[in-house]
């Protein structure tokens, strides 16, 4: 059974720091594509970065730059280190999986997962 679990959430002041975690479970993180999608308060969720199994990664323009998205093979899970944070980016942060190896070419889509955390999180105060 494929497991995922997010931690590493929490409360920081604008321009601070957070690495977030997926542990998985029944899944080898660099198996096929995954991503971080986050959801705030009334708004719809969205794509914020991809890898896949090949390492090559991708980007929302909002967060680039200051999001990084790796695999840590060793302890198998995925994680997103976040510095530079901002007020919008304030959201409830879940890892997801995906069955194919190469992401999707509209990698923001966030119908193209296939398992999902249940989420961490983060809220940046200004």
């Amino acid at each position: 059974q494929v497991r995922l679990k997010e931690s590493g959430g929490g409360s920081v002041q604008a321009g601070g720091s957070l690495r977030l975690s997926c542990l998985l479970t029944g899944y080898r993180v660099s198996r096929n594509c995954m991503g971080w999608i986050r959801q705030a308060p009334g708004k719809e969720r969205e794509g914020l970065a991809a890898i896949d199994s090949d390492g090559r990664t991708k980007y929302r323009d909002s967060v680039k730059g200051r999001f990084t998205i790796s695999h840590d093979n060793a302890k198998n899970v995925l994680q997103l280190q976040m510095i530079s944070l901002k007020s919008e980016d304030t959201a409830t942060y879940y890892c997801a999986a995906e069955e194919r190896r190469l992401c999707s070419r509209d990698w923001t889509d966030t119908g193209n997962y296939d398992y999902w955390g249940q989420g961490t999180q983060v809220t940046v105060s200004s």
